[in-house]
């Protein structure tokens, strides 16, 4: 039996938060629904249960609330508190300083693919799902992708979106293993500080605990970076065990932890090589998968969402692959820089450490250096300029 095949300007592989933005950013920059098509594995159902927690920052909720994406169930970050565990020194910055109602927003993940997804589900956008693409052939005129379900689509352009982690998998020539484990988590404290969220720098990785209401009241999502060996037995710890392992890692600054959510692990690292041909590229996790340290991903795959949908919808082609490319590098390297310098810079034990911790101190007392210091977390401003029109050149 013959399979219809559609014509289309756009085919995203991914309907995750990053697929999801870039689609709406299309349609709201003037691309018709029906041009567009969104191809995702999960079902819609799956993917809103996902209890993840994410954080984005205020250029990611200006992003969201362009297409009408927002207001979400956040939980608004006004202080970050940013140590080193042993060491003296540590800086705070504070959302009046920046005139900010927020340092940034911590969510959960299955939230903003519920709120995304009925922002395209209003604009006429396809999203085929559960599917997955089977073959890809690319011509010098269009690409041609044939689903697993025997449907075939035509596009101009094609964007990978899907996200992914770190894996064996990776092209070890542009990828980093960094020796560490995430285990992710939701806990509780006996004595919480609303709004607040900690960076907490220890001998074997980055420690964060991102404020996040819920039934249980002030609560926080925990990303805990450790060698590999140590996230399993923290998984296999009993509940008591592992909240006194936390406690020590942390410290007494939330009081006692007393309640923590089933904990998952996956392996960290990096891999910086953004994928592009003539008529695909790759943005969010599926260009650049990082280290959770300063939680910028999700936020660099938006700002990739909000350059490509502008380019994009003025010509779906060849050209707009190669100016995103461009636009995007100078982002895409210092973002990656940055949280490869952290995830490396902190680990370890010694004097230098000592250094670092006396250099939080520093940026503490030096107004610039400290609003550098945020602009660059994930909870600060950066990403806003990615909305803006940019200056023909």
């Amino acid at each position: 039996m013959e399979q219809h095949e559609d014509n289309i300007d756009v085919a995203i592989c991914g309907a995750g938060p990053v697929g999801l933005a870039l689609a709406a950013l299309l349609a709201r920059r003037g691309l018709e629904g029906k041009r567009i098509a969104l191809i995702d594995a999960r079902a819609l159902g799956q993917a809103i249960s996902d209890p993840r927690s994410i954080a984005l920052a205020w250029g990611s909720r200006q992003l969201l609330e362009e297409i009408n994406a927002w207001p979400l169930a956040a939980t608004p970050i006004h202080t970050i508190h940013v140590s080193r565990r042993g060491h003296l020194g540590r800086s705070l910055m504070d959302r009046d300083e920046h005139k900010l109602d927020a340092l940034g927003y911590v969510t959960r993940y299955g939230d903003v693919v519920d709120a995304l997804s009925r922002t395209v589900e209003r604009a006429g956008i396809e999203v085929i799902r559960p599917a997955r693409v089977a073959t890809l052939d690319e011509s010098g005129e269009h690409v041609t992708l044939a689903l697993d379900d025997g449907r075939r689509l035509t596009a101009q352009v094609v964007v990978g979106a899907e996200g992914g982690v770190f894996g064996a998998q990776e092209d070890k020539a542009h990828t980093r293993d960094y020796g560490q484990s995430a285990v992710i988590a939701r806990v509780t404290a006996s004595n919480p500080i609303p709004h607040r969220a900690f960076e907490r720098f220890t001998d074997e990785g980055p420690l964060a605990l991102l404020p996040q209401d819920g039934a249980d009241g002030h609560g926080y999502a925990l990303v805990w970076c450790v060698r590999p060996e140590r996230a399993a037995l923290l998984q296999a710890m009993d509940e008591e065990r592992f909240l006194a392992e936390l406690g020590d890692a942390f410290g007494a600054r939330l009081g006692r932890f007393t309640k923590v959510s089933t904990r998952f692990a996956y392996p960290l690292g990096l891999n910086a090589e953004p994928r592009a041909t003539t008529r695909t590229v790759a943005i969010g996790n599926a260009a650049q998968t990082l280290h959770p340290v300063a939680g910028q991903g999700l936020n660099l795959g938006l700002r990739d969402a909000a350059v490509l949908a502008r380019l994009l919808a003025r010509c779906a082609g060849p050209e707009a692959i190669g100016r995103f490319i461009d636009e995007r590098a100078q982002d895409r390297q210092a973002t990656i820089a940055l949280t490869d310098a952290m995830a490396r810079a902190f680990v370890g034990s010694g004097p230098l450490q000592s250094l670092l911790g006396l250099g939080l101190a520093t940026l503490d007392a030096v107004k610039p250096a400290r609003t550098l210091l945020a602009e660059l977390m994930m909870y600060g401003r950066r990403g806003g300029s990615a909305l803006l029109p940019h200056r023909q050149g």
